[in-house]
Formats: structure tokens, C-alpha cells, sequence
């Protein structure tokens, strides 16, 4: 007979990395509230009101908003099949890891791709986009607004007049970005785009916010072939997601609900307020790893507040610094992956776990562990100055 395996026991974590971040509590609570079913009124209501305040985060007035049931990368692969078809032109722009995940996902929907590449920790500019524009006549153009491999933030306002001047429509992936900073749907022109639960919104991974505008949508209804996935199909998860709530699958009731109390504390904190705290957090971070001689891996006027990339001090063992966070602290940052494998740190203030305790806490076990492995700083500085900047905002 199989015997039970052991009780779940979860090590007490201070998720400071890439993601997933730590979840609020108010999240964990919702995740154990009652399971209706998926077609239930209370339910039904339930998905009214997320929408409604996703519309209000992504800032959009875009009917076909939504939570697809998978993680965000389910969000990039709902984008990019739903508005490529076999033979399509895409252009992607690709500066680290997530760039490169659209251009394999839109190789196997059968688009015919077009990368245009800057180097890791880089942002893209208008012109680094017109020859590709020009040459490949795309019907997509895929950009990552928050490079989580890199730190990168991108701009998107020029990009998109330039992509829709080109007469394409425009993907973004706010995966890391929904929630730590502004997203301007609407204002952006921005004609698909899609998120995670587990990065800003402080929620367990599970769910991909997305959201069409109307052109993408009426792409999406006129195509001349049926939507490579079935699940990801936007032309029947509008009829789930719309008004006539039409069955199409069984939704993860309790993630919905986890995702709408995450959005509650979002709207009562308030977008600027959220924002502003994201920005405050990673100032004083960034103040405190100056102070160690750390110097950032992304682009200066472009390192996003929520994930920050920083070089590794040279003689510092990498693996050693990120381990002994883990078991002595039980801090948790992320290493660096592709071409920042083994040289950059990647240090998450995401959601809930931007808190002025967690800056000040990695950044004291941060000089006891470089000081164990004779990095040479003045004790006590990256303190005082993350201190600094809390005592001057």
C-alpha cells in the first residue's frame, strides 16, 4: 500500500526575485473562500467586477478584457496565435529572454519572423524598428515592456505611433510590468496585450490578464483560419468572458478569486500611490548597492523599479551569495539567465514585497555576506544610504 506522502511545510520565504513575489495576505485568505461553480451568479458577478478593474489597471476601456485561465506566458501565446496566421509577417523585438520566447511562439503559430535585436540590458528606439517595418510589412510588431531578464524598461509611445504608421498592430508584454508601473492601454494605442498574476499584483501564479482593443478583436473574428489553440481561442472566450457567459471551460474559481482581492488592494492603494512606491523602494535600493560598489546591468533612465539587474561584484561567488541568502535568511533573489548568466544579480520589489523592511533587510545581509567574501565597502553604508533616501522622500 503507497503510504501518504509528508505534510506540506513551505520554509518561510522572502520572495525578492524575478517572480513569483510574495502574496498578500488578504490574496491567500480569498484563495480559501468557498468554491462556487463556474457558471454560479455569484461567480458570474465575480468576473464582472475583475474586469471592471483590470480595465481600470491597464487603463482601458477595451470590452474584451480578461483573466485567461494559465500563466503569463499562456497571455503571450493567447496574444500571438489569436492574431497570427500561418504566412503572417511578424516583427519582435528582442533584448533578453521574453523577446525571445515570442519569436518561438510565433514560429510555431507560422508566422514568418523578423527579429530586431539589441543588446541585453538595452532598450529599443523608433529607428532601431523603421528598416524592419519597411522591409518586412509586418501585420504584428511583438515588444516587451519589462524586460524581467534584463531590468529593461521600454518606452512604448513612439514604437507604437511607429508600428501603426506602418499600418501593424502592436503586442506587449507586461508581464513584469502590470501594476509597478503606468500602462496606458488607450493612450498607447496598444492593440493586444497581456500580463501575470505573480509579479506586481502579489497573487500565486495561474492567471494572464489580457485585454484586445476593438481592431485586434475584429482580426481576431475575421480570420480566414481557425485559431491554432482551442483553449486560447478569443473567439469562443468571448463568448464566456462577454455577455452571454457561454460555457467553454472550467475556470480556476479560486485563482479568480485571489486575482480580484490582489486588484482591490491595487485600486484602494490607488495606481499613482502604488507607483510612486515601486519607484520609491528601488531609489533607496539603488542607493544602498551604490554604496557597495554594485552598479546596475540595464540601461541608466531605463531599469525598471520592480526588478532590478545588477552586476556581481568581480571575486564574488555568485551561486554562494544566493544560497547562503536563501538558508540564512530566507531571502530569495534571482540569478542572471542567457547572456547575464553568472555576471548580474536580479533583485524583485514586486507588488507586496516592495517594502521599505525588504530593502533594508537584503541590503543588511547583502554586507554580511560580501563581507565574509572580502568585497571591500565602508560597514553599515548601503543602510544608511537607502536611510537616506527614505528620510529625504
Amino acid at each position: 500500500m503507497t503510504q501518504a506522502a509528508p505534510e506540506l511545510n513551505p520554509p518561510p520565504r522572502i520572495l525578492m526575485g524575478p517572480g513569483p513575489s510574495d502574496t498578500h495576505p488578504r490574496v491567500l485568505e480569498a484563495l480559501a473562500k468557498g468554491t462556487v461553480g463556474h457558471l454560479d451568479p455569484f461567480y458570474l458577478r465575480t468576473m464582472d467586477e475583475l474586469q471592471r478593474m483590470l480595465r481600470g489597471l491597464f487603463r482601458t476601456e477595451n470590452r474584451m478584457t480578461f483573466a485567461v485561465s494559465a500563466t503569463g506566458s499562456a497571455g503571450m501565446e493567447a496574444a500571438v496565435v489569436n492574431l497570427i496566421e500561418p504566412g503572417d509577417s511578424m516583427v519582435v523585438c528582442v533584448n533578453g529572454v521574453f523577446g525571445g520566447r515570442m519569436v518561438d511562439v510565433a514560429g510555431r503559430a507560422g508566422a514568418r519572423v523578423t527579429k530586431v535585436e539589441r543588446p541585453w540590458g538595452e532598450v529599443f528606439t523608433p529607428d532601431d524598428l523603421r528598416p524592419a517595418l519597411e522591409a518586412a510589412k509586418p501585420k504584428v510588431v511583438g515588444i516587451v515592456l519589462a524586460e524581467t531578464s534584463t531590468g529593461a524598461w521600454q518606452p512604448i509611445e513612439e514604437i507604437s505611433r511607429l508600428v501603426h504608421d506602418a499600418g501593424a498592430m502592436l503586442v506587449v508584454d507586461a508581464v513584469t510590468g502590470l501594476g509597478g508601473v503606468p500602462v496606458e492601454v488607450d493612450a498607447w494605442n496598444i492593440d493586444a496585450i497581456y500580463s501575470g498574476t505573480q509579479k506586481c499584483l502579489s497573487c500565486p501564479p495561474g492567471l494572464a490578464p489580457i485585454s484586445f482593443n476593438q481592431r485586434a478583436l475584429d482580426t481576431i473574428l475575421n480570420r480566414k483560419t481557425k485559431v491554432q489553440s482551442w483553449y486560447l481561442d478569443v473567439s469562443m472566450l468571448a463568448n464566456y468572458w462577454g455577455q452571454e457567459r457561454v460555457y467553454h471551460h472550467t475556470a480556476p474559481i479560486n485563482m479568480t478569486y485571489a486575482l480580484y482581492e490582489a486588484l482591490r488592494l491595487i485600486h484602494e492603494e490607488g495606481l499613482e500611490q502604488c507607483f510612486a512606491r515601486h519607484m520609491l523602494n528601488h531609489r533607496a535600493l539603488k542607493a544602498g548597492l551604490s554604496a557597495l560598489g554594485i552598479e546596475y546591468a540595464t540601461q541608466e533612465g531605463h531599469q525598471l523599479p520592480m526588478l532590478n539587474a545588477v552586476k556581481i561584484p568581480p571575486g564574488v561567488d555568485d551561486a554562494k551569495v544566493r544560497s547562503t541568502l536563501l538558508n540564512r535568511f530566507g531571502i530569495e533573489i534571482g540569478a542572471g539567465l542567457g547572456a547575464f548568466k553568472g555576471k548580474v544579480w536580479r533583485i524583485g520589489l514586486m507588488g507586496y514585497g516592495s517594502r521599505q523592511a525588504n530593502v533594508l533587510l537584503v541590503l543588511a545581509a547583502l554586507e554580511q555576506l560580501l563581507a565574509e567574501q572580502g568585497h571591500a565597502f565602508t560597514r553599515g553604508a548601503s543602510v544608511a544610504a537607502a536611510n537616506g533616501v527614505y528620510a529625504s522622500s
